[in-house]
């Protein structure tokens, strides 16, 4: 699943690659296109977006946010009195974008393709499983869990933080991940703060001390922001890719921890895969971790 670190580079290239420019055709696939796109104005998918401007590209939580001209030709929505549209990615576990040249080789099966002119290129929605979705509305209250997400996690406060974590019942690792406690981690990044935290990802929210909420809070901001640089070198222009390769524990049960050397621990509950370091992240209350 792309997160938070990942699709701030992806919002940064877009953002410079496509603001301004317009939608000269939309294509939608046979399968996968009327299930991955969502059309919430009442007027059509395709046709709500054809002849558009991309006025802006927003990140929000796991969400991309594509800020649409009210009208054909590019009028901005400000200075034509028009309804402003939102083209809102969401693209869940296997989802992805490319940006191409049209002969450029596909990074996957693609469902939704934009199409934009001078220089030719393709926005491609690609997405092995089609499980994400493309919404266009005019209203982002529309869009099904959007309203629930809590603050974005590279914005919270530590106060806030704090005071929110202590609403949320059950194990660290799973509010962490959860949008309705903070907008833009997953399963993945959730395994990378706990251990920079030196937090079991099984410990319960309320057994924890306030210095270690503050460890938490500490963690989850240098772990994203050393990640946002990790991937812009590593991702560049290549907006498809999910560069991974700098973790430290997670997707590397078995191995070695590389702060302490002992062994990273792949734990699998429901259909998502949790690694740790039984050695710096003790205080697991679950039977056997």
């Amino acid at each position: 699943m792309p997160e938070l670190p990942e699709l701030e580079i992806v919002r940064d290239v877009l953002r410079r690659r496509l603001v301004g420019r317009r939608i000269v055709e939309v294509s939608l696939s046979p399968k996968g296109g009327p299930i991955v796109a969502r059309d919430l104005t009442g007027h059509g998918f395709r046709e709500g977006l054809t002849n558009r401007s991309i006025e802006s590209v927003q990140r929000r939580g796991k969400f991309l946010l594509f800020g649409l001209s009210s009208e054909a030709g590019g009028q901005s929505a400000a200075s034509r009195g028009g309804r402003p549209l939102t083209l809102a990615v969401n693209p869940k576990l296997t989802g992805r974008l490319q940006l191409t040249p049209p002969e450029g080789k596909k990074a996957g099966p693609v469902h939704v393709t934009l199409r934009f002119e001078a220089p030719p290129e393709e926005l491609r929605y690609v997405d092995q499983k089609r499980m994400g979705q493309l919404y266009l509305t005019a209203a982002l209250a529309a869009i099904p869990t959007f309203d629930a997400m809590g603050p974005d996690a590279l914005e919270v406060s530590p106060e806030t933080f704090g005071s929110r974590l202590r609403r949320f019942r059950g194990e660290i690792k799973g509010v962490l991940s959860r949008e309705q406690f903070l907008a833009g981690i997953g399963n993945a990044y959730a395994d990378e703060i706990l251990w920079q935290a030196r937090l079991h990802p099984y410990r319960k929210v309320s057994s924890m001390s306030a210095q270690e909420i503050d460890r938490l809070y500490t963690a989850m901001n240098v772990t994203l922001r050393e990640s946002i640089k990790k991937v812009e070198a590593a991702m560049g222009e290549d907006i498809h890719l999910k560069p991974r390769d700098f973790f430290a524990v997670h997707m590397r049960g078995g191995q070695a921890c590389p702060r302490c050397g002992g062994r990273v621990s792949a734990i699998t509950a429901q259909g998502r895969i949790t690694n740790f370091c039984r050695s710096c992240q003790p205080g697991g209350l679950i039977r056997g971790l």
